[in-house]
């Protein structure tokens, strides 16, 4: 490991299956989904969700913040907390200056729209907040981390749909190796557990349907899989330098050693079926790491659940890895976290270097025989990879992943 390599040095995650990084990583072992009737979509056709239980963000972050965040800032701050002091950052033993804050948001806040759109509908226009923009633009996530923690180097909001937890990641990184900050807070955040979304999603197909057994309905690589279940959530790492991270004692969990991001130029939604813009992107990342695919002990899959995305992402897998290694998908248990959904698989992509262990994709009943995949079910493996990947691909053509290795 050289000075400039890049290093992971924290973790922070809220996900469906618990607030913090023990939480989720404990529940993921288990293969049991998250999804439940949701009472936000009341009388919709999609009426299910994976949703955040038991998210207290007036004892988590106190009253003042509660008030005036949007859900999603406040996801991304308990996120970014947990991270920090996760990588051990003392006051005083960090510059503010060479410290970057780099977030993925797949959206804006459709809660705050839909509620301030709702008081114009009622002919109270004068009620609408004037922040209303301000809280509910995708850059006001990384802005008020980036307040938070006091951090004044650069502040980037990333969106590449659902590529952009993992895209964030990328450009972190390479902001580092450029010299650009010692110190990145990057990843993922999305809250748009709310009826726009459900109802768009809706009416494109893309959602599955079963909502009378909401805990079977996620089923990524699954013959009977028939679309995806909204998640939401922030999965956030702290990024440094190895030589800055050496310099202060820390402890290093992994190295991102590669990241490759590409555009399938097909189709608004659809992805490429050969998958060729997903394998490029994949190619790409390994050649950066300077890793060849048998180097590669796991990966951790985009694995929607919807028809098409599954059957690509497969076809890109084979035509890069003679023999793809075991892999899974964390949708079954957690739901589709749009934008956050990268940030969320690369903290347990972490976990996995350093446990040893894959978890099992949830609700992987009846493999489709056409994916062809070794995909991890049932149970944790114990697989011990030295180096694995994360993918998120995502609408506009989108693909970003990243290469990962045990420190």
């Amino acid at each position: 490991m050289t000075p400039d390599d890049v290093v992971v040095t924290g973790l922070g995650l809220v996900t469906p299956a618990g607030i913090g990084v023990d939480a989720t990583w404990d529940r993921l072992l288990v293969p049991e989904s998250t999804a439940t009737t949701d009472p936000l979509l009341a009388g919709l056709a999609v009426d299910i969700s994976c949703r955040v239980p038991g998210f207290d963000a007036a004892a988590l972050l106190g009253r003042r913040l509660d008030v005036r965040l949007d859900t999603v800032s406040k996801y991304a701050l308990v996120a970014a907390r947990e991270a920090v002091a996760d990588a051990g950052l003392a006051d005083g033993d960090w510059d503010p200056a060479r410290t970057a804050v780099v977030i993925g948001v797949g959206t804006c806040s459709f809660e705050r729209y839909e509620r301030e759109f709702g008081r114009v509908a009622e002919g109270l226009p004068h009620l609408v907040s004037p922040l209303a923009i301000v809280r509910s633009v995708p850059s006001m996530v990384a802005g008020e981390v980036a307040l938070d923690l006091g951090a004044r180097g650069p502040s980037l909001a990333v969106s590449t749909a659902c590529a952009s937890g993992t895209t964030a990641l990328g450009v972190a990184r390479d902001l580092l190796r450029a010299g650009g900050c010692d110190i990145a807070l990057a990843g993922g955040a999305e809250a748009n557990r709310t009826r726009i979304p459900a109802i768009c999603f809706h009416q494109m197909k893309a959602l599955s349907r079963r909502c009378a057994d909401p805990a079977a309905a996620s089923r990524p690589f699954d013959s009977d899989r028939d679309g995806f279940v909204l998640g939401e959530g922030a999965g956030l790492l702290v990024l440094e330098r190895a030589g800055h991270a050496r310099a202060r004692g820390a402890r290093v969990r992994a190295r991102l050693a590669g990241y490759g991001a590409s555009n399938d130029a097909h189709h608004i939604t659809v992805p490429h079926p050969d998958g060729e813009g997903a394998a490029r992107s994949l190619r790409t990342a390994l050649a950066d790491a300077d890793l060849a695919p048998h180097d590669i002990g796991h990966v951790n899959a985009h694995g929607t659940g919807t028809r098409e995305n599954d059957l690509t992402e497969s076809r890109a897998l084979r035509a890069v890895f003679p023999r793809v290694p075991p892999v899974t998908s964390l949708k079954g248990a957690l739901g589709h976290a749009l934008g956050a959904s990268g940030g969320i698989q690369a903290v347990c992509t972490v976990r996995a270097l350093e446990t040893g262990l894959v978890p099992p994709t949830a609700n992987l009943d009846h493999p489709d025989p056409a994916i062809e995949l070794d995909v991890v079910r049932k149970e944790a493996r114990r697989v011990a990879p030295g180096a694995a990947v994360s993918e998120s691909f995502g609408f506009g053509g989108h693909n970003a992943v990243l290469v990962l290795t045990r420190a």
